[in-house]
């Protein structure tokens, strides 16, 4: 569902000149697995997410999402995917049933369907006792689990989560994951970008280890702790990271 080939995007900073926020990096993620991007920040995760919701324009490569480029068919990704950033907001004076129905109603979402979308979005994560307060009164949790019910609205085969667990307490972190693994089973493909190692090792059925840009390894999470002798995830990424050819420089993303 998603392919990713030497994939680049370079900023132009005005102390530093050009920098590489992705330097070459390739992947493919297909249909019913979750896919794993982990990093420390400012390896590239979150460039290579918004490039991939079409956010940015790569500076090169090639990527495609449900065999539609990035670049020449950007509409037709956007239809296809659910996208959440890591600093995504919400409409402070809209309710939570408000939010999901608006953002229903942009992917034109029939009003029928979409209040069934809306009741079962609400149900899925847990929001009944606060889907008709307004925004602005809930606390961090009940906004990102706002947040991600909009972006779920239109039922995406393809979902990109960004850091999706940052600030939130772990029972609203275990709704989040459970989702995670129904969509799994339901056939969707997930990309799940986060430095959070036992979150991955649970759910990620693979994984890429970034760090400056660039991917130091890929495989499932066994075949990374066997590459590296570790006994979980974090060790075989710390030996990853710190085996980097130009380790102990800051990082460039």
């Amino acid at each position: 569902m998603i392919s990713v080939h030497e994939l680049r995007k370079v900023f132009h900073d005005r102390k530093r000149g050009e920098v590489a926020a992705v330097d070459g990096l390739t992947f493919d993620a297909p249909a019913g697995t979750v896919f794993g991007l982990l990093g420390p920040n400012g390896a590239g995760k979150t460039t290579t997410l918004r490039i991939l919701s079409t956010v940015f324009r790569p500076t090169s490569g090639r990527v495609t999402v449900m065999g539609h480029d990035v670049v020449r068919e950007p509409h037709l990704v956007r239809k296809a995917i659910g996208f959440l950033s890591g600093d995504t907001g919400v409409y402070e004076r809209l309710t939570p049933r408000e939010m999901i129905g608006y953002f229903g109603a942009l992917y034109g979402i029939p009003p029928a369907l979409l209040k069934d979308r809306q009741d079962s979005l609400i149900r899925e994560f847990e929001m009944e006792s606060y889907a008709d307060t307004t925004c602005g009164k809930l606390s961090t949790g009940m906004k990102k689990k706002v947040s991600i019910a909009r972006a779920l609205v239109h039922d995406p085969k393809v979902i990109i989560l960004d850091e999706p667990t940052s600030g939130l307490d772990i029972l609203i972190s275990r709704v989040l994951v459970d989702y995670v693994k129904r969509a799994k089973e339901a056939g969707k493909c997930v990309i799940y970008s986060t430095h959070v190692m036992a979150e991955a090792e649970k759910l990620c059925d693979r994984v890429a280890i970034i760090a400056d840009g660039r991917k130091l390894a890929e495989g499932t999470v066994a075949e990374l702790k066997e590459q590296t002798g570790s006994p979980d995830l974090e060790d075989a990424f710390f030996r990853l990271f710190d085996a980097r050819p130009d380790a102990g420089k800051a990082a460039t993303a």
